[in-house]
């Protein structure tokens, strides 16, 4: 090739960096919010999938937890209208409703605020535990959308060796922007305190300040205002919650039968919970032959 039909420098570099642009992944779309209530948070992709049927029960139905039903409900509805509220833990037994709870208060307020001057709408955005590191960029995604939005992670925790709990930490209170005004955090957990005992014994022995190493796991729980626990329930409550799904769903069954059944149920499961009370309830509607609409 003669010298001079060689590419210039220029000629070069430009088709360098069109090579490079056609390998780099499409920014990604922005969000269509008024597209559903609920989406989940896709890490990988940095998008936000839109859920057209929720999996939630209604808020009436669920037994036994009024006083952590009439604070969680208490404090959405005020972030929803644009006044002061927290984040949110609720933790405790399992299968007594707590993130049932969040996805039925969610509802609860959207239905009851519709028409309110000025309400656009509340957003519920799950974050999956594995995600959590992304949090920021999601806030990110979020901070300049016209809609209110929770942030929900089910069964939060973290175990040895996890430092990404440093990265909830900052998300949730510290750094330069801090977070959204528009945006709150609710998250269900079984550790009050999202660590396990031994992880915060472990940080104890091996630290120069054992008191200082405690203290920094321990904050974490502290960037949640509002804790709200969930404790097993006593036969009676258990059985309160059999006979709400009876009643709403019409199942047709002598009450005797359906209370002996349900106790037995509970029994062979060594939990009376929330959970174990639906499961009887869907077994029992399969043996009748009725749908649970």
């Amino acid at each position: 090739m003669p010298l001079t039909d060689a590419p210039s420098t220029q000629d070069l570099l430009a088709r360098i960096a069109a090579a490079l642009e056609r390998l780099s992944p499409p920014a990604p779309a922005a969000p269509d919010f008024s597209a559903a209530d609920a989406f989940v948070w896709r890490a990988e992709a940095h998008a936000l999938a839109p859920v057209a049927k929720v999996s939630r029960v209604e808020l009436g139905l669920l037994q036994g937890v009024d006083l952590m039903r009439d604070q969680l409900v208490g404090n959405t509805e005020r972030f929803a209208r644009g006044l002061p509220a927290n984040n949110v833990l609720l933790w405790g037994a399992r299968g007594m409703g707590k993130s049932s709870l969040v996805k039925a208060a969610h509802a609860d307020i959207n239905e009851r605020l519709a028409g309110t001057p000025g309400f656009a709408g509340l957003k519920l955005v799950e974050i999956h535990r594995e995600d959590i590191e992304s949090l920021p960029v999601l806030m990110g995604f979020l901070r300049d959308a016209p809609y209110y939005f929770i942030i929900f992670c089910d069964d939060l925790s973290f175990d040895g060796g996890d430092a990404s709990y440093k990265s909830l930490k900052a998300a949730l209170e510290g750094g330069v922007e801090g977070r959204p005004g528009n945006v709150l955090f609710y998250a269900t957990s079984n550790r009050r305190h999202l660590l396990p005992r031994d992880m915060m014994d472990n940080e104890r022995s091996t630290a120069i300040n054992p008191g200082e190493a405690t203290e920094e796991k321990v904050s974490l729980s502290d960037r949640f205002g509002l804790w709200l626990g969930f404790h097993k329930c006593s036969q009676d409550d258990y059985l309160a919650m059999v006979f709400a799904y009876v009643a709403h769903y019409g199942l047709k069954a002598p009450q005797e039968q359906i209370r002996a059944e349900s106790l037995e149920w509970a029994i062979t499961r060594a939990s009376r919970s929330g959970r174990a009370a639906f499961q009887y309830i869907q077994d029992l509607a399969g043996r009748l032959g009725q749908k649970l609409d």
